[in-house]
C-alpha cells in the first residue's frame, strides 16, 4: 500500500508540470501582439523555405524582432512576411531584407540590412520593406554544381574552351625580354 501512494503521488506531480508545460505553450503560441515599443513592417519575398513564425528578425547579427505571420499574395505569387521589430530600430526606407540561415544545418532567420537613405520607413504597421532576396534552396544549387552548371567550364556546351588561362595584362611578358 506505502508503494503505491508514493508511485500515485509521483503520478499526480509529473501530470501537474506536464500540465504546467502546456499552459505555458498555449498561452505562448498564440499571435504575438505588438507592444507599445514594437513595430510591425512586412516584406515581400519570391521564396521563404525554412522561415517560420517566430524566427528571428536581426540587424547586424542582434535579434532586432521576430516573424509575427506569413502570408501568401496569389495575385503577385509572392509570401509576405510580417516582422514585428523593437521601435529603437528606425530602418532607412531604402534597406533590404534577406533569408539566411544559421550554417549550412542551422535555423534561417530575416536579415536586414539598413540602406543609406534619410528617409525612414513607417512605424505605424504600414511600412515595408522594397528590397528583398529569398531563401536560396541548397539542394538545388549543390544539383547545379553537379551537373556542370555551377562552374566556368560547364557554361562551353561543346568543349572547346582553352586550356589556357586568359591573360588581362595589357603588357604580357614578352614584350619586355
Amino acid at each position: 500500500m506505502r508503494e503505491s501512494l508514493f508511485e500515485t503521488l509521483v503520478g499526480a506531480v509529473v501530470v501537474a508540470v506536464a500540465g504546467l508545460f502546456l499552459w505555458f505553450a498555449v498561452a505562448r503560441g498564440g499571435d504575438t501582439p505588438t507592444g507599445a515599443d514594437q513595430y510591425d513592417l512586412t516584406a515581400r519575398f519570391n521564396n521563404v523555405s525554412g522561415i517560420e513564425r517566430g524566427a528571428d528578425v536581426r540587424i547586424a547579427g542582434v535579434k532586432a524582432g521576430i516573424v509575427k505571420s506569413i502570408d501568401g499574395d496569389p495575385k503577385r505569387f509572392e509570401a509576405v512576411v510580417t516582422m514585428s521589430l523593437d521601435k529603437k530600430w528606425l530602418l532607412p526606407d531604402d534597406s533590404d531584407a534577406r533569408i539566411s540561415t544559421d550554417g549550412l544545418l542551422g535555423g534561417a532567420y530575416v536579415a536586414l540590412q539598413p540602406g543609406g537613405s534619410f528617409d525612414n520607413l513607417a512605424q505605424d504597421g504600414t511600412g515595408e520593406v522594397q528590397y528583398t532576396r529569398g531563401s536560396v534552396d541548397i539542394l538545388t544549387l549543390f544539383a547545379s554544381f553537379a551537373s556542370g552548371n555551377g562552374g566556368s567550364k560547364g557554361d562551353d556546351p561543346a568543349g572547346t574552351a582553352s586550356s589556357a588561362p586568359a591573360s588581362n595584362d595589357p603588357y604580357p611578358q614578352e614584350d619586355y625580354q
